[in-house]
């Protein structure tokens, strides 16, 4: 039997440490989430696509993993994605699926590979959480937006009991980035999670 990986994810605090797991997920990870009925990926693609004005314009698909929410953007409508992600392993995977334009290896400790305004649309789509992203990831890509540029994230029912993460959201309304979407639903149906989906337009 595979390893399972899900009831490991949120208790890992270690940077490396949580790379490595997703490294050793990385073969097994697409069938493990498919069983427990993955949502949020969907979810947070259908919000961006409605708010988005040009979903011809370059997309970064921030941790994303073996490119399963990839798949779901190009589902929505977005026809240029690039992906970033830490993992090795994650991005062996994602580089089969022929769903990004470019592929982007993260170095945690150093700055993001790229400049504001290169993206007109940033999405971290289960990545900000316990054992995942901090809450200060929200302002790292918000940064790298241009005026009108759109942020979407969400944060599962674990990060949603966290003062820190909560205290991200009210950090982007407080800088008067305006909310276009915050809808509450399905995240791991089958292990009784949810997630809040956000989509933000930088003011």
């Amino acid at each position: 039997m595979a390893d399972k990986f899900l009831d490991k994810v949120y208790g890992t605090t270690d940077a490396d440490a949580t790379r490595k797991l997703y490294d050793d997920w990385s073969e097994s990870y697409d069938v493990e989430i498919a069983e427990n009925g993955y949502q949020t990926p969907a979810r947070l693609a259908r919000a961006m696509a409605q708010h988005c004005r040009d979903l011809n314009q370059p997309l970064l698909d921030y941790g994303c993993g073996t490119g399963l929410s990839a798949g779901e953007l190009q589902t929505a409508g977005f026809s240029t994605i690039d992906g970033a992600d830490p993992s090795a392993g994650m991005l062996a995977q994602a580089r089969k699926t022929r769903h990004f334009r470019n592929l982007i290896k993260l170095d945690l400790s150093q700055p993001l590979p790229f400049d504001t305004g290169d993206y007109h649309a940033i999405t971290a789509i289960g990545v900000i959480s316990t054992g995942a992203g901090p809450a200060s990831l929200m302002d790292t890509l918000m940064d790298k937006l241009p005026s009108g540029g759109l942020l979407g994230f969400s944060l599962n029912d674990h990060a949603l009991e966290d003062a820190e993460y909560l205290a991200g959201v009210a950090r982007l309304q407080d800088a008067g980035h305006l909310a276009r979407a915050k809808e509450y639903g399905e995240h791991l149906p089958k292990l009784g999670l949810k997630s809040m989906i956000y989509v933000f337009e930088k003011k």
